[in-house]
């Protein structure tokens, strides 16, 4: 699995490049072709992410606290406002798009209380696209971001019952803090916390 380039990365971050596809470079240093790729969640992509959040609610609905039913019904203007809160100091999000086509998305906020901690929320890969690396890559974006803010804990919550999910996260670093937690939208399901550190950005390490 390879990483985004770290310069790239911190330019996009401190709005020397506009928030657009980030290249992704696997070990060797060469650039994958540009389609699929990661993009950042903005004001200007919000179709694509209303898409990407509507398939992965309703092809894994015991993975999220919401429902299809519920955010299928949002206007226009709550999909804009959810956009601008993953796209500026509040959070981050990313899709992987194919040909146009969405096909991954996350999310991450810092902690209100924790400035050195943030939340990833809303990881999802189409079947499509499953166990080939994109999830990773997504995972990636968000570590890299966590980096360049000097973010070091990054913490989700993944339900008792989602197995698949539960290796995905423990092959990426991610570990049980021992917290768990009820799912609101279902009483005989629970929700693990899993955490991982984020170590500080090398700059010597920059390409």
């Amino acid at each position: 699995m390879g990483l985004y380039s770290v310069s790239a990365i911190r330019r996009i971050f401190a709005n020397e490049t506009s928030p657009c596809c980030l290249p992704y470079y696997r070990g060797n240093s060469q650039i994958i072709s540009p389609t699929p790729r990661i993009t950042r969640i903005n004001e200007q992509n919000v179709p694509a992410f209303k898409t990407i959040r509507l398939q992965a609610l309703r092809d894994s609905p015991t993975a999220f606290g919401s429902t299809y039913a519920c955010e299928s019904q949002f206007d226009e203007a709550e999909w804009q406002k959810r956009a601008a809160n993953l796209s500026g100091d509040r959070g981050i999000g990313f899709i992987a798009v194919d040909n146009d086509s969405p096909f991954g998305i996350i999310g991450a906020f810092p902690d209100e209380c924790d400035a050195r901690t943030a939340q990833i929320v809303s990881m999802w890969v189409a079947p499509t696209h499953r166990r080939s690396g994109w999830g990773s890559v997504l995972i990636d974006a968000v570590r890299s971001w966590a980096q360049a803010r000097e973010i070091r804990t990054l913490r989700l919550t993944v339900t008792s019952c989602n197995y698949g999910a539960m290796e995905f996260y423990r092959q990426n670093g991610f570990a049980m803090t021992g917290k768990i937690f009820p799912y609101p939208n279902d009483p005989s399901i629970i929700e693990y916390e899993m955490a991982q550190s984020v170590p500080p950005t090398s700059f010597a390490d920059s390409p």
